[in-house]
């Protein structure tokens, strides 16, 4: 129940010992604080890594070829390897269970065309799976679809600055350019604003095959892999896809020129060991925070039920009852823990929020926040710390008789 003249008496308390309420109130504004800063900067640090591995599959694991450094069967080093569509046939079909997603690659530099407009771009041939490994984003038309690959189509994929240089405001849509003296009909165009991939372009791997060099030759093979595998089944699927391509290809074991691999599941199970490390480590550094508030609001309860023992006489010796005692001690206890934890949240949040990505290209920090669960949570924790280290001593305090609280020094 609403108790008007308990609550008058706890104003008063706490406005005749200011100094004291505002030692108090400090310790756990603090604590919080600091904790809430502490678990933003993890959280800042966690959406940098996700956001550097946004643009990719989670399940992309990719082959590329390249020469040879070691001897390996009475072949030479400095050998060629050349990847070609037996390769990525092999791999689709020997492992077609474990994969969700596969395209071959072939990068070019080709000269785009359009009326009096021209220039130098990246023209990637691939098949249409391409599409969901590298997560392009379509806002006009389509990618490139099976039938063009049958038909070894002379379709081209645009990315919005190529639009943009070639065709300004214009349409572009359904419209045909110039590639390397070759006539494109633009059926899509995609935006990726978070890389450079939109300067960049999509023709068929087997119109590509066809006009530049009439061979069955690649230059990568892209997996996505089954995303039902566990991080570490998908890094076990990768070695043996790896060990396989070596046998194959006839290259050394170790030999990572000859044939680089990466793994994303590698990738990602790195980047969780860090950030469980970052978050373990953060957690017992606010724990310590949190343990040092918790002291510190002890410490200061003991002093004040230690000052006010004689106030405690007088009211026993007026016929106030123990209990009566204990929780207004308790109540202006939890008063002074909770307004300042709510202030420390509440200056911690803003301090998050005004950093916002200033810090993201030289500390890695993106837009620092933390849970209101974990900040709630540790102002609680902090709340009823404050209850008990008020009611112990104030218990204490109050079952001394009168004559024994009044002589108290």
């Amino acid at each position: 129940m609403f108790d008007l003249d308990r609550w008058r008496e706890i104003f008063q308390s706490i406005n005749k010992n200011r100094l004291r309420s505002v030692m108090s109130g400090f310790t756990v504004a603090f604590a919080i604080l600091l904790f809430t800063l502490l678990f933003g900067i993890a959280s800042g640090l966690g959406n940098f890594f996700k956001e550097a591995f946004a643009d990719d599959a989670k399940n992309l694991l990719f082959f590329r070829a390249g020469r040879t450094t070691k001897p390996y069967k009475g072949l030479q080093t400095g050998r060629k390897v050349q990847l070609k569509n037996t390769d990525y046939n092999y791999v689709t079909e020997e492992y077609t269970d474990n994969i969700q997603y596969k395209t071959a690659k072939i990068n070019k530099n080709l000269t785009i065309k359009y009326e009096n407009e021209a220039s130098n771009y990246g023209v990637k041939a691939v098949h249409p799976d391409y599409q969901f490994l590298e997560k392009i984003i379509l806002y006009e038309g389509r990618f490139l679809n099976e039938r063009d690959l049958k038909l070894k189509s002379k379709v081209i994929v645009i990315g919005r600055l190529i639009k943009k240089d070639l065709f300004g405001e214009k349409l572009a849509l359904g419209k045909r350019v110039n590639v390397n003296g070759s006539s494109f009909l633009i059926v899509g165009i995609f935006s990726d604003e978070n890389t450079d991939r939109e300067s960049e372009a999509y023709i068929p791997l087997t119109t590509n095959q066809m006009m530049y060099g009439s061979n069955d030759f690649i230059d990568q093979i892209n997996l996505g892999y089954n995303p039902k595998l566990s991080t570490d089944a998908a890094i076990a699927f990768g070695k043996k896809v790896e060990r396989d391509m070596r046998k194959k290809l006839n290259i050394h074991p170790d030999d990572q020129s000859a044939l680089s691999v990466r793994n994303m599941a590698e990738a990602n199970k790195f980047v969780g060991i860090i950030m469980l490390a970052l978050y373990l480590i953060i957690a017992f550094i606010g724990s310590g925070t949190l343990i040092a508030g918790i002291i510190g609001i002890s410490n200061i309860m003991i002093f004040v039920i230690k000052e006010r023992t004689k106030e405690f006489g007088i009211r026993k010796a007026l016929g106030a009852k123990p209990s009566s005692i204990v929780g207004m001690v308790v109540q202006e206890s939890v008063l002074i823990t909770t307004l300042s934890g709510y202030l420390g949240l509440s200056l911690g949040t803003y301090i998050l929020s005004f950093i916002g990505n200033s810090l993201e290209e030289k500390y890695f920090i993106k837009d620092p926040s933390v849970s209101p669960t974990i900040v709630i949570g540790a102002t609680i924790l902090l709340i009823i710390s404050g209850l008990i280290a008020g009611y112990i001593p104030a218990k204490r305090a109050a079952s001394i008789k009168p004559i024994e609280a009044l002589r108290a020094d």
